[in-house]
């Protein structure tokens, strides 16, 4: 029987309760199979992992499905066996029979392309998850709390223009703001930074670790960069192909990869 990589946890201050003991219970747990078949190739995922340490990176290849696990995670994606446990309820359990949409997960996922609404202004693209069904309007008290958080995120001041008009920066910022006020108990992110500039990059980077202080929730992230790791101190978990499957790779496998790759070149 494969064992399941454990991600060990950090006891960094300020971290949320339960979450930064070494004995706490898994915020995340996660073992998926999943198979794509077209007629150039097949694709098959088999990743199993819990994860204890309050921010967890994903990392690996191009093409290994670290996105695919996330959308796995916050219900966009159905795996085809296995199960998946968010803050130790099951969101996922193929023998179950159990499969939550993704409004009941309260997963906060940050998309490449930010996935804003163009027709909408910034406010109500913030307030847009508080409204009661497709054309319900904001009332007061839910315009007062999009306006809090767009306050949060220095965009008040654009508060009735469209995303079009905002920079690169700002719609990331807005988006960030929508997944905040909905008080999410986990945040995804995928490759959230590979298309800004680097002096942009590390002030979002910044932004997120205050994002995730001040929500107290943990982080599961994709990203080839080892800056964006390190600028918020989060533990590794890679994945990559072995005999056909894409897996997460044991430590030990990890340390003796690099040492060969040291060695040859």
């Amino acid at each position: 029987m494969k064992a399941e990589p454990r991600v060990r946890s950090s006891s960094r201050a300020g971290e949320g309760p339960g979450l930064h003991r070494a004995d706490a219970s898994p915020w995340c747990d996660v073992h998926v199979r999943k198979t794509f078949v077209s007629s150039q190739r097949r694709f098959e995922l088999d990743v199993a992992f819990t994860a204890r340490a309050p921010r967890l990176v994903l990392m690996g290849p191009s093409g290994v499905g670290k996105t695919t696990v996330l959308q796995a995670v916050a219900g966009l994606l159905r795996p085809d066996t296995g199960h998946i446990r968010v803050a130790g309820e099951t969101v996922y359990d193929a023998r179950r029979g159990v499969c939550l949409p993704p409004q009941q997960r309260r997963v906060g996922f940050l998309f490449q392309d930010y996935a804003l609404l163009p027709h909408l202004t910034a406010l109500s693209n913030v307030g847009f998850g508080l409204r009661r069904g497709p054309w319900g309007w904001l009332n007061r008290a839910q315009k007062e709390e999009a306006m809090h958080w767009l306050e949060r995120f220095r965009l008040a001041h654009v508060a009735y223009q469209r995303p079009h008009a905002l920079s690169g920066g700002q719609q990331q910022r807005l988006a960030l703001a929508r997944l905040a006020i909905l008080k999410p108990r986990m945040l995804l992110l995928d490759e959230p930074f590979s298309a800004l500039d680097p002096e942009l990059r590390q002030a979002m980077r910044e932004e997120i670790d205050a994002l995730l202080n001040t929500l107290n929730i943990p982080l599961l992230m994709v990203t080839h960069d080892e800056q964006d790791r390190q600028a918020l101190k989060a533990e590794v978990l890679r994945l990559g192909h072995v005999d056909g499957r894409s897996v997460c790779l044991p430590e030990g496998l990890v340390d003796s990869l690099r040492a060969m790759r040291s060695e040859t070149g």
